[in-house]
């Protein structure tokens, strides 16, 4: 919808898009109209921080009249500490919200956002939506250097929250503040895999989305029905429209431009459903960490 936000996140993949002019409302209500005609019932609006525009209600209660089946939205969810607010949102028509959360305390969440108060807005928000009487409720945790240590914290906290759908999004290199410095954010995968196992762990082989994301396989053989890029692939086409761009094939596009399986991978039992690992990865530190999977289970 645009890339304004009242967060300013240290590894923010938009960190240099945020002076774009946002989306119109009449330009929003024009792709909204278009994809319902063409069949998509799961609609996504996502930003920047969308909660921030003084349109948004009446863009849900627009799509919530197109009768997509969801309306969902990303959120850094501190507009949702203001209870009128929370509740005129579901009102107009809102089906499921996505928080962010990159910290277990109000340390480590606030210093990743550089907003001061930012965790505790977001804790009120998700009571306030759930008084407001809102289910569906999901997390994004971004993993950077400064909080995979922690994820296992994280996860508990979540699982306090009541929140069984969540996803734990191994960093974007490609753009952005960790394009710009990318020792500062980017774990090595083979130092922070033991802690997104230990993640994982919380919830495996239990009913519930709890996912990792933009990791290479090879790593997670035992845990590949909780790779979201494995689920995508068999339920999602999805396009995305943004201020600046258009990506019609988001799955395919990661594949050919962003990823990639170099040598050593040639032969691993895995190789077809892999996404690889990010192109930008291998060139700062090699791919010394993969390591081809033989009879995988």
């Amino acid at each position: 919808m645009g890339y304004e936000c009242n967060n300013s996140c240290q590894f923010c993949i938009n960190s240099n898009k945020h002076e774009l002019d946002s989306k119109s409302t009449k330009r929003i209500i024009g792709e909204m109209t278009v994809a319902r005609k063409q069949g998509n019932t799961y609609l996504e609006l996502i930003g920047g921080e969308p909660t921030i525009r003084p349109d948004i209600i009446d863009l849900i209660s627009f799509a919530r009249n197109l009768k997509f089946k969801n309306i969902v939205m990303a959120t850094n969810g501190r507009m949702f500490a203001y209870k009128d607010f929370a509740d005129r949102m579901i009102r107009a028509g809102l089906t499921d919200l996505i928080f962010s959360i990159h910290g277990h305390t109000a340390e480590l969440h606030d210093s990743l956002t550089q907003a001061r108060g930012s965790f505790d807005q977001l804790m009120r928000g998700i009571s306030n939506v759930r008084s407001a009487g809102l289910k569906e409720l999901g997390t994004n945790t971004t993993i950077v250097k400064q909080n995979y240590r922690q994820l296992e914290r994280i996860g508990k906290l979540i699982l306090d929250l009541g929140i069984n759908n969540s996803e734990f999004i191994f960093v974007d290199p490609q753009y952005g503040a960790v394009n710009d410095n990318f020792l500062k954010f980017v774990p090595k995968i083979s130092q922070a895999a033991p802690y997104i196992l230990k993640l994982l762990d919380l919830r495996k082989g239990e009913k519930a989305h709890w996912h990792v994301r933009y990791v290479p396989l090879c790593h997670f053989e035992n845990h590949l029905d909780q790779i979201s890029e494995l689920l995508e692939s068999k339920i999602f086409y999805t396009q995305h429209l943004a201020p600046d761009f258009v990506n019609s094939d988001v799955e395919g596009s990661r594949r050919q431009i962003a990823r990639i399986k170099t040598k050593i991978c040639a032969g691993c039992d895995l190789f077809q459903q892999c996404e690889g690992i990010w192109k930008l990865y291998v060139q700062h530190y090699g791919d010394e960490e993969l390591k081809p999977i033989r009879n995988a289970s």
